[in-house]
């Protein structure tokens, strides 16, 4: 109903219309401004009008606002079930690597964007520690670093296909073997 932008503009043309009768109407009779009266059918007819596009208004305003509490929660969904389906590619992606519990939590912060150090005081280890276990994540992995280790999550999410392949250390993929 409201998804053309020229019925929205109508609509508030008429509320603005409306709006400026009643505020008019009463704007002369306080400052005695009116000087030809009008006969009193034109009178109720206007403020019928009036009162119709205001009403109108409400409604179209409340199916708007109904809408866009709708789209809103269906994002909310869509946006839930993508962070899950994350999840769950992140954990087919580390058991198709057989990280270890440890190597697993540094990969999830690693992948979060968080430093060596940080990832250090996290975890209540050395940065030596988190060094040696994000050196064997990007092993298992087939990656050279970070960037590559991102970038197979962000194919995975852009293909939604399953784990992504392993990357050879040039960044080419590795054939899967057949199951």
């Amino acid at each position: 109903m409201l998804k053309k932008p020229v019925l929205l503009v109508i609509l508030l043309a008429v509320q603005a219309i409306c709006a400026m009768f009643f505020v008019s109407d009463i704007l002369f009779s306080v400052l005695g401004l009116r000087t030809t009266p009008i006969s009193w059918q034109t009178r109720e007819l206007m403020e019928i009008g009036a009162a119709l596009g205001l009403v109108l208004g409400l409604v179209l305003g409340g199916v708007a606002l109904y809408r866009t509490i709708r789209a809103r929660n269906v994002a909310e969904e869509r946006l839930r079930r993508a962070s899950s389906d994350f999840m769950e590619m992140l954990e087919e992606n580390f058991a198709t690597w057989a990280l270890t519990a440890a190597e697993r939590d540094v990969a999830l912060f690693a992948i979060k964007g968080m430093s060596t150090a940080e990832i250090a005081t996290l975890r209540n280890t050395s940065e030596g520690t988190v060094k040696a276990q994000t050196n064997a994540i990007y092993r298992k992995a087939g990656v050279t670093g970070r960037p590559q280790l991102l970038s197979l999550f962000i194919e995975d999410l852009m293909r939604s296909d399953g784990p992504a392949p392993a990357v050879t250390a040039a960044g080419s993929p590795q054939p899967q073997s057949a199951a």
